[in-house]
């Protein structure tokens, strides 16, 4: 299991910013599984992201970190091995210091996995198959060659936002039903809930898409469906030269995130747990926050990347911790949201 003073405290707040305040806020049968799925995601993520490595290593990487988390005998060796690669290829690449730490610390975090009881290892594999797969799929689409890729159907698009998000709504949903008997609403299914879970998980992914168009378009991903761009007659070398060509093409996806967050919302209306309701609704408030403000910018603002500021998180953790505690607290601040 994590200690709170050591892979699940600085280390965990130093990769996880934001998200960390939803994992503080968790009742203590959910924070430590979670915490630790996080760091094992955010591992994968690292790997992937690594852009200065070649896309072939990184793939590499990412098979074997998932063959060791997804083999029932631990393989101590493999976990060496692949430590030692990632130190040596991959940490003198990052710029982020803490996600060199994280990095380097593989073994331990490997090592806290293996002490869960097998219903949650099992559960973990669960969320992070996909999570990697969505990963991987990422570096074989766009392999940074200079030429901008995009995904081609917009059910393409929905199955990548379930992969590296949606079966995370999915994992916590089945998580908090099997850790907290008085989770959820007595009007309402875990069926239900994982449902809304998973639509939440996609409207979080589509509010990171929408608000990274400058920064994937410079990388060479365009996540929006090239059909779309095909409709609003444009051609992918139009949006390379120019990528503030997308802002039609981003309206329908505007809102097919808004319907996704408004399942977040009926999702954290059904929970019961005040600290659960509390923590759940931190992301939802966040992603209605950031979706205002890419839906207000210009097209200079939006290529530059907007962000909910520092000092409007504050006041949405100390408006948020009184909202959850009375039923329809939470509806109240994203009916505001929406008016402003």
């Amino acid at each position: 299991m994590m200690q709170e003073n050591d892979l699940g405290g600085k280390l965990l707040a130093g990769v996880s910013r934001s998200f960390y305040l939803t994992l503080k806020a968790l009742p203590e049968g959910l924070r430590e599984p979670l915490s630790l799925a996080y760091l094992l995601a955010r591992i994968a993520d690292t790997i992937a992201d690594t852009s200065n490595v070649p896309g072939a290593v990184r793939l590499e990487l990412l098979r074997e970190f998932d063959r060791l988390v997804q083999s029932e005998a631990r393989d101590e060796a493999g976990e060496k091995l692949l430590s030692e690669r990632l130190c040596m290829e991959f940490m003198p690449m990052q710029e982020d210091v803490d996600e060199a730490k994280l990095l380097g610390r593989i073994a331990e975090v490997l090592g806290a996995f293996r002490k869960y009881p097998a219903r949650q290892m099992i559960a973990m594999r669960g969320v992070l198959d996909p999570i990697v797969r969505g990963q991987m799929l990422d570096i074989e689409r766009f392999p940074e060659d200079g030429s901008l890729r995009a995904l081609q159907t917009s059910d393409e698009l929905d199955d990548y936002t379930w992969l590296v998000a949606g079966c995370v709504g999915e994992y916590w949903t089945k998580l908090c039903a099997e850790e907290l008997t008085d989770a959820f609403s007595k009007e309402t299914t875990t069926a239900q809930m994982v449902e809304r879970g998973i639509r939440y998980g996609k409207g979080l992914q589509l509010v990171n898409i929408l608000r990274d168009i400058g920064k994937d378009s410079h990388m060479g991903r365009c996540y929006f469906p090239e059909s779309d761009i095909i409709s609003q007659g444009l051609i992918l070398s139009e949006i390379q030269q120019d990528p503030a060509r997308l802002m039609p093409v981003m309206t329908t996806w505007q809102l097919k995130c808004r319907e996704h967050l408004q399942c977040g919302l009926e999702y954290v209306e059904a929970l019961e747990h005040k600290r659960l309701r509390y923590a759940t609704a931190l992301p939802l408030l966040l992603g209605y926050r950031t979706l205002a403000l890419i839906e207000k910018a210009d097209a200079a603002t939006l290529l530059k990347g907007v962000k909910v500021s520092r000092g409007e998180v504050t006041k949405l953790l100390f408006e948020a911790g009184i909202a959850s505690l009375r039923r329809g607290g939470i509806r109240k601040m994203v009916e505001k949201e929406l008016r402003s």
